[in-house]
């Protein structure tokens, strides 16, 4: 996570992604780069867009005066003003680093709590690999301590486990491994144990201290939400399972759902086929 992108339209809740934003770059050293999207096609004239520009670059400078304080390298904060879509100009920035993440509230002013909720919420997400965490309204954590990390039947479940335990390694962190299904059977408590498993003897290698529990219930991302806020947890990892179509990502809606009703930080992770702890391939849907 050498790079952090933070989506910014300078009001009061996108700036809770960039509080978020510096906590994760103190413990990584990261770079934080603050993004601001000018709407283009505009009905501006070229000279009210250029003002328009002068003052977004006048609030970004006020802004790294604030809050480079805050950093542990002050240097370390930085911005870039783009203009077009803001969702495609904010994941075109993340590729343009090696290791990069992006982190964001899901609400805002100027279209941004329609740019997160709405039928447009969720393209961020989809159109990219980087990992993306958001925060919606609530607590923001002063540090990362527990980590809810629920692990179910699909085969894309265990994909999150690199990134969540390198999370946890970097804070010190402790995770909670929940093995979450909506019935019990014996071919799904089979699944569930052999992954659980896998996932505890990956931590257990990477030095990362965890808790075990396993969870049943009809909708698991109110469960999971239930759990995460009894053992005060800071962070959830999840997978964005998905369908695409020619024109439009779409996420599922359990990770709609999640990322809608979560009062937590969500680290949202997008499928990919890959192989990951030196023993399984993984690819599907779920969290």
């Amino acid at each position: 996570m050498k790079h952090i992108i933070v989506p910014i339209d300078f009001s009061k809740e996108s700036l809770n992604g960039l509080r978020l934003a510096i906590i994760f770059a103190n413990r990584f050293d990261s770079v934080v780069q603050m993004v601001h999207v000018q709407k283009y096609p505009t009905n501006l004239t070229p000279g009210q867009f250029e003002e328009e520009y002068k003052r977004i670059e006048k609030k970004f400078e006020a802004l790294v005066e604030d809050y480079s304080t805050k950093m542990a390298n002050s240097a370390n904060l930085t911005y870039i003003i783009k203009k077009g879509k803001i969702y495609r100009e904010v994941v075109n920035q993340a590729h343009a680093f090696e290791e990069s993440a992006i982190i964001c509230s899901t609400h805002g002013a100027s279209g941004f709590e329609e740019f997160f909720i709405g039928s447009n919420a969720f393209r961020i997400i989809s159109a990219t690999q980087c990992s993306v965490i958001t925060i919606r309204h609530g607590a923001m954590p002063r540090d990362i301590q527990k980590i809810i990390l629920p692990i179910d039947v699909t085969a894309d479940t265990r994909q999150k486990v690199p990134i969540t335990t390198e999370i946890a390694k970097v804070f010190d962190a402790e995770v909670h491994v929940i093995a979450m299904a909506t019935m019990q059977t014996d071919e799904t408590d089979l699944k569930l144990n052999a992954y659980t498993k896998q996932v505890c003897n990956y931590l257990k290698e990477h030095e990362v201290r965890f808790q075990k529990a396993s969870l049943r219930g009809d909708n698991i991302t109110d469960i999971t939400i239930e759990y995460a806020l009894d053992v005060n947890a800071d962070l959830i990892s999840i997978m964005t399972e998905q369908n695409t179509s020619l024109s439009d990502f779409v996420l599922g809606s359990q990770a709609q759902q999640m990322l809608s009703k979560c009062p937590i930080p969500v680290l949202s992770v997008t499928p990919k086929e890959i192989f990951i702890m030196g023993s399984f391939k993984t690819y599907g849907s779920g969290y």
